[in-house]
């Protein structure tokens, strides 16, 4: 590609779209992107350098404004890396011979660790499960959602929408369609599959005139888990109210519980059992292993909290100190 045919927003648009097609980039991320980066380059524009002009120390020079700006540490890290990828493709492009952003550190994020639920309290929800819901029908469909979100990890997006074809005959595995459209393969736990066999025999078996029987005689045909909603699918929002009611049943605060939080305590009980991070991040289907790599600090706490408590050179300090 020419380095004359194009101006700066031209070499945007040419980033964007290499995104979307290979890498799969979400809509909202390109949209992202696209905002960070006309910042970045109307700012460049003001000072009469370019992309392909632009030095190391001006890209430093650029997040000092934003930090002058008053934009908060996420927003600044967020910045830096949009910056990162055009100044990488700009490279491997052929536009410019070196990458201006590639070793520049930034301002890093404020680390937020996940909230986390044990596994007794998982449990603790799952046996509650059968006070949950107004009929046999509400209690096998609130089952099947709870075990799957447990079993696999899912986004809520993801669970709700999930279309019933996929989830015939008894699989091991479920194929998701993830953020950007990406497709990934999620094994399914034993006492994940009971439910879900059983509440597809309780779909396909419920009478015409029922409730159930008429959402999937419409536009509900097509879900795992009909609703008269305007996607014909159960909402993000029922399913945060269905775990609002089951922790508050299980004696857990429902402050604390929600389906991100049940992916993050998918997520920590694999690590705790000795699963592999990147197999977690293909679980998950995170892009980048970097998302999936906050684990570890939960991790790390609790191997420290163990170490100090435990370990008997660690009590021999403590008891040293208590004198």
């Amino acid at each position: 590609m020419s380095r004359g045919r194009l101006d700066d927003r031209g070499r945007i648009s040419a980033f964007l779209d290499a995104q979307a097609a290979e890498a799969g980039a979400a809509r909202n991320t390109l949209l992202a992107y696209g905002r960070d980066l006309r910042d970045f380059v109307d700012w460049l524009a003001a000072r009469n350098e370019t992309l392909l002009t632009v030095p190391r120390e001006g890209v430093e020079d650029y997040l000092s404004h934003c930090d002058a700006q008053g934009l908060s540490r996420a927003t600044r890290a967020r910045r830096l890396s949009a910056i990162r990828q055009l100044t990488r493709f700009a490279l491997d492009e052929g536009w410019r011979e070196d990458d201006p952003a590639g070793r520049i550190s930034g301002p890093g994020r404020a680390q937020r660790l996940p909230k986390v639920l044990d596994r007794a309290e998982v449990q603790a929800m799952l046996d509650a499960l059968p006070r949950i819901g107004r009929n046999e029908t509400e209690r096998a469909r609130n089952l099947v959602l709870v075990e799957l979100v447990y079993a696999t990890g899912m986004r809520v997006s993801e669970l709700v929408s999930l279309p019933v074809g996929a989830c015939r005959g008894d699989p091991a595995l479920l194929l998701i369609r993830g953020k950007g459209g990406k497709e990934r393969m999620v094994p399914l736990s034993e006492p994940a599959r009971r439910a879900l066999a059983a509440w597809l025999k309780r779909r396909d078996d419920a009478p015409a005139e029922s409730p159930l029987g008429r959402l999937v005689a419409g536009k509900g045909a097509r879900w795992l888990f009909p609703a008269p909603s305007r996607e014909g699918h159960m909402t993000r929002q029922a399913m945060n109210a269905l775990l609002g009611q089951l922790a508050l049943a299980a004696g857990i605060d429902p402050a604390r519980v929600s389906p991100h939080v049940i992916r993050h305590a998918f997520a920590t009980h694999l690590l705790e059992g000795g699963a592999d991070l990147r197999a977690i991040q293909t679980l998950l289907g995170h892009a980048d292993l970097g998302t999936t790599e906050i684990y570890t600090h939960v991790m790390d706490t609790r191997m420290r909290d163990l170490v100090l408590n435990h370990h008997p050179l660690a009590k021999g300090r403590r008891d040293e100190n208590e004198q």
